[in-house]
């Protein structure tokens, strides 16, 4: 296929955001920082940095401002919600966004906190959900779109296990509002079927994390290339906080305890899954450090391009998929 020979595919995503190609960069800990997220936004996508991984909301500002030096092109603010024993002041997150003129958000968790906020600055919120009645709940909430995350998906899948193929199908038929399609997506057969299944385009994480801008350890790149659908676990599914991760000898130690003690307590797997340990593996290479995310999507890497020869790849690839198939459709034979 010769490169720029497809036609621009226009959704509600690329027109609102003002974006190239439909495809958006999920909200990553720790991998979601100006240099990933600008070399996305430059390539025709929405970068996305990823607030909490900034140790601060003052950090959080620095961070924005250093976006606004990579960039000039539309990018977007994660701020992920989740139960805590002690929650960041998101509050604060959102108004140092705010304030240096983001608006655009990606959510996940619980919005109540920080919604607000950000309906008073008309902002647009993507909001990620595992389910159709969480969709629904955030459509009721006024949030623009819905980033619908199917089983496949790095991170925290929900408790349901309904897989994208269904989830996606569903949304169409249930909400009102524009949604995106999350969770196993890496090249542009996935993108051709998002559109069919409904959804304005994708979101992509783990296949964004293995790229030449990532600031990820070369090591950990190399081990999602190596990997396949079958390197993930599904751990803490005793606590009812299912999150996939990568299959390593730490994630296989935390799943083997749950399975051996039913539900054992939480300070038996705490160290185990500390984000700090995860954080060093990102770092060090030491793919066996800690705990770390990633997506069963793994088993359609097999490269580490740029973030611009990727969005370029998969938005071509899938617009030559949508033309192919509709040469297919034969017109209505006259009666």
């Amino acid at each position: 296929m010769a490169a720029h020979s497809a036609a621009p595919i226009k959704t509600w995503l690329t027109e609102t955001l003002g974006i190239k190609y439909p495809i958006t960069m999920g909200g990553m800990m720790w991998v979601g920082r100006a240099e990933l997220a600008a070399a996305v936004s430059n390539a025709g996508g929405l970068g996305t940095i990823t607030a909490l991984t900034q140790p601060s909301p003052e950090a959080l500002r620095e961070e924005i401002r250093k976006m606004r030096r990579l960039t000039d092109k539309p990018f977007a603010v994660n701020i992920t919600l989740l139960p805590s024993i002690r929650p960041p002041n998101y509050r604060e997150y959102c108004e140092v966004a705010l304030a240096e003129g983001v608006r655009i958000f990606e959510t996940a968790g619980n919005p109540y906190t920080i919604l607000d906020l950000l309906q008073k600055s008309n902002a647009i919120v993507i909001h990620k959900c595992v389910s159709i009645r969480h969709a629904l709940k955030a459509q009721s909430l006024g949030v623009h779109c819905i980033s619908m995350d199917g089983f496949e998906c790095a991170g925290h899948p929900g408790e349901d296990d309904i897989p994208g193929l269904v989830l996606l199908a569903k949304a169409a038929k249930a909400l009102k509002i524009p949604y995106i399609a999350s969770g196993g997506f890496a090249d542009g057969r996935g993108l051709a079927a998002a559109l069919a299944l409904g959804a304005q385009g994708v979101n992509m994480g783990t296949r964004i994390m293995c790229t030449v801008e990532s600031a990820i350890h070369p090591n950990i790149k190399q081990a999602l290339v190596d990997g396949d659908e079958h390197n993930t676990v599904l751990m803490l599914r005793s606590f009812k906080n299912t999150t996939r991760m990568f299959k390593n000898d730490v994630s296989t130690e935390v799943v083997r305890i749950e399975r051996e003690r039913g539900k054992p307590d939480f300070s038996e797997v705490q160290e185990l899954v500390s984000g700090a340990r995860g954080r060093t593996v990102y770092e060090t290479g030491d793919k066996n450090g800690g705990v770390w995310t990633a997506g069963m999507v793994q088993g359609l890497i097999d490269d580490v391009p740029t973030c611009e020869v990727l969005l370029r790849r998969v938005a071509d690839e899938a617009a030559s998929i949508v033309t192919g198939v509709a040469a297919k459709v034969s017109p209505r034979a006259k009666l």
